[in-house]
């Protein structure tokens, strides 16, 4: 498709733009056709060491996210990548002999009550059954 040339408006646009858009300029600078056989789409520029996906999130947490992102002065999604980072920073830890003494003493008393309150009925029936 060709463009006719205005005179007059060429001369407008240099005087509003300040810049020549004259047919001849065009003329140079533009290829008739252009080779896009080995172009890629996508960003321009890629993001090393991150990947662009979509995912559902429920709405109650990405306004949480925000709205904290927003009183930090960050990225809602730089804080969703640092929660996600530390949460399994956090879960990948190996049990160690502490954590194992830890787990045991808040986990073993309740345990316990359970096992003596269950002997206590199973001893009541065998009494009654004598």
């Amino acid at each position: 498709m060709r463009v006719k040339h205005h005179p007059a408006k060429a001369a407008a646009n240099l005087k509003k733009h300040g810049v020549s858009f004259t047919r001849e300029r065009n003329e140079n600078t533009m290829r008739a056709e252009y080779d896009f056989s080995k172009g890629k789409r996508g960003a321009v520029i890629p993001q090393k060491g991150k990947t662009r996906i979509s995912i559902f999130i429920d709405d109650v947490i990405l306004d949480q996210f925000r709205a904290r992102a927003e009183k930090a002065g960050t990225g809602y999604q730089t804080m969703m990548n640092e929660a996600l980072r530390e949460y399994l920073s956090e879960s990948d830890q190996p049990v160690t002999e502490k954590l194992l003494r830890q787990v045991l003493r808040q986990e073993m008393p309740e345990y316990l009550r359970g096992l003596n309150a269950a002997s206590t009925r199973t001893r009541a029936k065998s009494s009654a059954r004598r």
